[in-house]
């Protein structure tokens, strides 16, 4: 057998240079996001944003250790197999999730002998099934009164074959992938064992002879770099980078300029990775914190009522004076506090005290419900009722907003002072405990606890005194032991909310008295670094700003989103509730085994060598870390575990490389110079952004120029499932680009030699990968590659002309890289890029339309029938439309969009055109084809075709020129729209066009 030899592959060209399944990554890492927090490491910190699917990271460090062969198929082939995307590795994820049932597959399998694998029950007695044990499959079990069932004694590898038949029915990888488990979610030697000895016989001349990913990863490793690859992130924020690479064999380096995600990075590889025993230690030390805790909040009796139920959640509320009234009005947007259970919060007059009870009752009706609906804040207004009158004053007038002289934005809310952790007598906002949800005393030890909820009794106002005056009599201590923050709030894009909203200065505002007890009970029991996670999660669960959802009965994380959204109503967690906050060990994880390590670091001051980066940074990126990253630190700053003292625990806000400009692109030459300075000369770097726009591709030119690396290849994967509070809910892409280190020496360009040079690799890049889509196509029924895939190729292709040359037009590329922009301006790079752009667009002709109408047509029409025919594929994301858009440089879409929906955005089709769609002053109204839309709803309405065309001659001066352009898109019309009324009066025109045999016939 033939030996390892350590170089072997030392500059041979990876195989995600040139090919990869990006299709069916993008599907499986869609799946992983929409886990949530089945995701394997939410469970250490589901605040921190943007983690990169983990698959995506496998795909992408394999991608780069596995050479290309001369079998460029058989390359995929191995690919997929080592991703669990292969078709037997797809029946065993099915298999687990158990979502085909044999009734599923008696209907649609072809199986002579079915009752090998399956039993029955008959549930009628009727003669007919006298011979049911011959039947073949597919048949339908319902009409034969047949109940089936696996048979007990059949072989797991049976069912994985019949399983495999089944999704070999099903088209497309989406599909088959929703009857899946995960990869990461099944065990892995038995999801894997069959792929090894179709690897091995693939790379037998290299030696290669591996029994896991981990053996395999150090075999590719030795062949390129003569040692186990070293894979580093210099901005590992949430820790996905380096725990998937060492998961799957690798020594990882982390680094990151946030303490906050070094922490996240560090629990990653220590605790999700650790082994099973140090996991079981973690959890007994949580559960004998939790238990000390517990035991101190009971000796205090202040979550305990008269009878020994417990509290599970306290409702709080603000209150202001009414200025019409003098009356103190209790303050939310609505008064319901369960809608399971029509439990509502009542405001009863007290004339007495010129205020208002709060009663807590079952609301009777839908009525009363709809009323509780309607809460005291309305429309940015305090609403209420008193003696059949309705009074309403702005919430800005009670706060008194204003604007100084200079324009800045005021109000006369009192700046709360450090001491201070409730509202004073004279401030404009009071608060008070309106509800408590309780836990009766006979199911507090049990799983499924029965609760109820109350108003606010007076025992329960002398607990929250109590607890007050802990607070009081203890908290400079606390704040002098690092128990409680005593950090001030700087000023910035988020952090302005809670000072302007609230008057609050300091961290510790955000919680209240019992919060502010609770934290630092728990913190005072939390010495080593795992249970540092726990203390922040928990922070992340229980604060002023975490509001109340009444449809689960709890309180959301403060960082359901990224804003620090005061509420004029929240939830606060007691203990035991909040205890399932505090659990972070996050999902079972296969052991890692490899060496790995994290520093708090700037990403230009990267410390160790690796021979793949694989960096996701913060370009233009609208989660702003550092003011996440201070309202963790003020509470854990002080006293660090010695695991994580040597980092520097501050946001460092003005070192931190963040969002667009100038000082951004200096920042990220700095950082991706230094990780070139860090890696051998074979050695590549990936680098993962979410693509906003062409103007990304030119910064990053020149952001890889400085840095002397090479563009060597680009792949868009759907990664980001946002919600509706973010960003409509759009799925967004992440642009991967792989880079080298430029090779050394001059190497000087010209704009008139490099668009020649930049085509000719766009064609050749596009040509290549159409041809292996069409060879895989044939034998495997869907193609390697969308056209997405083959856009980013032709951005790929430009970027890796531009990246090769050291000068352009004479200048150096640094000087020009780092060259303050003024907007508007429009450089080489941008020109060059752009036509790059055009020139892959121009390559990718939709299926039915010829080549020399694609070159003729402008790039709204372009736009609409390349549209037209992704969405015969199923494909309607809404970014695949603005991608194009941009592509083909089409002003604004929206006219021409039926829907523009998130994840079900589709075009107008042609009779839902109005006629302002198609004006003479809209884009599409003038062209070809809007002449066509026009041509074809006429005949929907049953005008004579002659007429029709008589039409079409007077508005195209040009139309005999254009005939046999028109009847080309009538054809693929007639081939791609949805409804068949549209398809036949297409067929019709496109023949009375073809039989024309002079002008005005």
């Amino acid at each position: 057998m033939t030996e390892l030899q350590p170089f072997a592959l030392k500059d041979a060209p990876a195989l995600i240079e040139a090919v990869f399944p990006a299709q069916k990554v993008s599907v499986e890492a869609q799946k992983e996001r929409k886990a949530n927090l089945g995701q394997t490491l939410t469970g250490l910190g589901s605040y921190w944003k943007g983690r990169k699917p983990l698959i995506l990271v496998r795909s992408v460090v394999l991608g780069s250790l596995l050479p290309q062969t001369e079998n460029t198929e058989k390359d995929l082939e191995v690919f997929e197999l080592l991703m669990a995307f292969d078709d037997e590795s797809l029946a065993k994820r099915a298999l687990i999730q158990n979502a085909i049932k044999p009734k599923d597959i008696a209907e649609r399998v072809s199986l002579h002998n079915p009752w090998d694998y399956f039993s029955h029950n008959i549930k009628i007695d009727d003669e007919r099934f006298s011979e049911v044990d011959t039947l073949t499959f597919p048949i339908s079990p319902d009409d034969l009164g047949l109940k089936i069932r696996w048979r007990r004694d059949i072989e797991e590898n049976n069912k994985i074959k019949v399983l495999a038949l089944y999704l070999s029915l099903i088209h497309g990888y989406e599909e088959k992938s929703l009857l899946c488990k995960r990869p990461e979610e099944v065990e892995q030697e038995w999801l894997y064992e069959h792929v090894w000895p179709k690897v091995n016989k693939h790379y037998r001349a290299l030696g290669v002879n591996a029994r896991s990913h981990n053996e395999l990863i150090g075999q590719l490793g030795l062949l390129r770099y003569g040692h186990r690859p070293k894979v580093g992130d210099s901005f590992s924020g949430g820790g996905s980078i380096p725990f998937e690479s060492a998961r799957l064999g690798c020594d990882v380096y982390a680094s990151d300029l946030n303490p906050i995600a070094c922490m996240l990075s560090w629990g990653a590889l220590n605790i999700i990775g650790a082994p099973e025993k140090h996991r079981k230690n973690i959890e007994k030390s949580q559960v004998d914190a939790a238990e000390a805790v517990d035991e101190k909040i009971t000796e205090l009796c202040i979550e305990h009522d008269n009878n020994g139920n417990r509290a599970k959640s306290y409702l709080y509320c603000l209150e202001t004076r009414c200025p019409e009234t003098g009356w103190m009005v209790p303050l939310s947007p609505s008064w319901v506090i369960s809608k399971s259970r029509n439990v509502v919060a009542k405001l009863v007059p007290n004339y007495e005290s010129k205020s208002f009870d709060i009663a807590v009752e079952v609301a009777l009706n839908k009525a009363e419900l709809k009323a509780a609906k309607l809460g005291t804040v309305q429309d940015g207004s305090l609403v209420y009722e008193l003696d059949g009158r309705t009074y309403r004053t702005p919430i800005k007038t009670l706060r008194g907003d204003y604007k100084d002289t200079h324009g800045n934005k005021k109000n006369k809310l009192r700046k709360w002072e450090k001491e201070d952790f409730i509202p004073r007598e004279d401030d404009i906002f009071q608060e008070r405990l309106y509800a408590i949800h309780w836990i009766t005393k006979e199911t507090l030890n049990q799983t499924r606890q029965e609760t109820f909820f109350t108003g606010v009794s007076q025992d329960d106002i002398l607990r929250e005194e109590k607890v007050n005056q802990i607070v009081a009599d203890n908290l400079i201590k606390w704040q002098q032991e690092g128990l409680v923050p005593d950090m001030e709030i700087d000023s910035g894009y988020n952090t302005d909310q809670p000072i302007r909203e609230r008057g609050w200065t300091h961290w510790h505002h955000l919680f209240n008295p019992r919060q502010l007890l609770l934290h630092a009970l728990y913190a005072d029991q939390l010495k080593t670094p795992e249970l540092y996670l726990v203390r922040a999660k928990a922070l992340d669960w229980n604060s002023r700003i975490c509001h109340w959802i009444t449809d689960w009965e709890k309180t959301a994380a403060v960082f359901y989103s990224q804003a620090l959204n005061t509420f004029f109503n929240y939830g606060c967690r007691a203990y035991l509730a909040d205890l399932n906050a505090r659990v972070a060990s996050g999902k079972l994880s296969d052991e890692i085994t490899t060496s790995h390590d994290v520093s708090c670091l700037e990403a230009n001051q990267v410390s160790q060598k690796c021979d793949i980066w694989v960096t996701d940074p913060p370009y233009a990126d609208a989660v702003h870390y550092h003011e996440i990253t201070e309202f963790f630190i003020a509470w854990l700053r002080k006293n660090p575990p010695k695991e994580f003292s040597g980092w520097t625990w501050d946001s460092r806000r003005a070192l931190a490389v963040k969002g667009s400009g100038d000082d951004f692109r200096t920042g990220m030459v700095k950082a991706y110079s230094a990780m070139a300075n860090h890696m051998p000369d074979n050695g590549m770097q990936c680098v993962m952004f979410t693509h906003q726009d062409t103007g990304v591709w030119s910064d990053m030119v020149g952001i890889f120029w400085a840095a002397g690396l090479q563009v060597v290849g680009a792949w868009y994967i759907a990664t980001e499932t946002t919600s509706e509070l973010k960003k409509g809910g759009y799925v967004q892409g992440t642009v991967t680009l792989m880079l080298r280190k430029r090779p050394a020496g001059e190497n000087t360009g010209f704009k008139q030699r490099l668009l020649p040079a930049v085509r000719a690799e766009v064609k050749n890049q596009i040509e290549t990968m159409m041809h292996l889509n069409d060879e895989v196509k044939d034998k495997m029924g869907e193609p390697v590659f969308n056209d997405s895939d083959l856009q980013m190729a032709g951005y790929a292709a430009a970027l890796k002309v531009l990246t090769s040359y050291t000068h352009i037009g004479g200048e150096d590329v640094t000087t020009f890289a780092l060259r303050p922009r003024t907007k508007g301006d429009v450089t080489v790079v941008d020109e060059i890029v752009q036509q790059a752009a055009e020139a892959a667009n121009s390559l990718l002709v939709p299926d039915g339309l010829s080549t020399e109408t694609w070159q003729k047509l402008s790039g709204i029409q372009r736009f609409y029938l390349r549209m037209v025919d992704i969405e015969t594929t199923g494909a309607s994301k809404k970014d695949n439309y603005d991608n194009f858009a941009k592509a083909f440089h089409v002003q604004n879409y929206s006219r021409i969009m039926g829907s523009l929906t998130a994840n079900s955005a589709r075009l107008k089709r042609i009779p839902e055109f109005v006629s302002r769609d198609l004006s003479e002053s809209s884009e599409i109204g003038s062209t070809w084809l809007g002449h066509l839309i026009i041509a074809l709803q006429q005949l929907l309405a049953e005008i004579e075709p002659q007429a029709v065309i008589s039409q079409l001659q007077a508005d195209l001066p040009d139309f005999m020129e254009v005939r046999a352009l028109l009847i080309d898109m009538l054809k693929f019309i007639e081939n791609k729209a949805p409804e068949k009324e549209t398809r036949d009066v297409a067929e019709v025109l496109g023949a009375r066009l073809k039989n024309m045999r002079a002008l005005g016939n």
